[in-house]
């Protein structure tokens, strides 16, 4: 009788080409192009043309050209420099309201998680009432009593913002505090601080990223209608809110270039911004 020998198969680890066929597409897209508005913006005098404010009457509202990519605007300023110089007031005023409304969002959720008792039920019926006044609303007074700029909105939609990130990040880190890894730790003897620090505030980083993510998605949109209504930025500066109010009348006279790019880069952006988001979303759920 021959016997058979097997010859062992050995499973090589897959490609950097077939891990790139299997990874998301939407992600990937999202990702470029969040990072592709961030480079934009902080090379926006290397991008640019033209002066974003340089005016030219002989040369108003005009199509796109070898000169002018996107065309110009109303008062002949080159919309292509303004759109490119727009993308740094677009995305300053979404990182500086996702920053403060995280920060404190994520903070007041884990202290509110650690501490519990009477101090999570106030932080509870806190969110709740905070739930009931719009972000735009909030914004629209703080510019009312302020006066309009970056300032006054972008502190009044941190303060909007903050109770959704807590909320979201106090129903994870709920979880966690519950779980046997917590009282080993505290049987171990280290300090709540430690505790949240170290090991709740990891666990809940990547959720607390996704609505982070998400958010900045929100308040672009937001900041921009407030540019749009003429409560935020003000004109001479380019901003894509602005730059869409500023083309309305363009818009109605057969030249949109204006309206068009901006516009245009509102969406994509957000768009990008809520499918990252979301995606990120998912992974953290997996994660958990």
């Amino acid at each position: 009788m021959t016997a058979v020998t097997s010859t062992p198969v050995t499973v090589s680890p897959p490609s950097s080409l077939h891990r790139w066929r299997k990874a998301d597409p939407v992600l990937i897209l999202s990702v470029l192009w969040c990072a592709l508005a961030v480079l934009v913006a902080a090379a926006a005098p290397l991008l640019a043309p033209y002066d974003p404010s340089q005016t030219d009457i002989l040369a108003a509202a005009q199509g796109p050209s070898a000169q002018h990519w996107f065309g110009t605007d109303a008062v002949g300023r080159d919309i292509f420099s303004r759109v490119v110089y727009g993308a740094r007031l677009s995305l300053l005023g979404p990182v500086l309201v996702v920053v403060i409304a995280t920060a404190a969002g994520t903070a007041l959720a884990i202290a509110a998680v650690w501490f519990g008792g009477w101090f999570d039920r106030l932080l509870t019926r806190v969110l709740d009432i905070a739930f009931a006044f719009p972000p735009l609303l909030l914004a629209v007074l703080s510019v009312v009593l302020f006066g309009p700029g970056l300032t006054a909105p972008v502190v009044a939609l941190a303060v909007a913002y903050t109770p959704y990130i807590a909320r979201v990040v106090r129903s994870a880190a709920l979880r966690e505090r519950h779980l046997p890894y917590i009282e080993s730790c505290t049987l171990a003897g280290l300090s709540g601080p430690r505790i949240c620090v170290r090991h709740i505030l990891p666990n809940v980083l990547p959720l607390v990223r996704a609505q982070a993510v998400t958010s900045l998605g929100s308040s672009l949109l937001d900041l921009g209608a407030i540019s749009f209504v003429g409560l935020g930025i003000q004109p001479p500066n380019a901003e894509w809110g602005l730059m869409v109010s500023d083309g309305r009348t363009a818009l109605l006279n057969g030249s949109p270039q204006e309206s068009l790019a901006a516009g245009f880069m509102i969406i994509i952006t957000v768009v990008a911004f809520n499918m990252l988001g979301e995606r990120l979303a998912e992974r953290a759920e997996a994660r958990a």
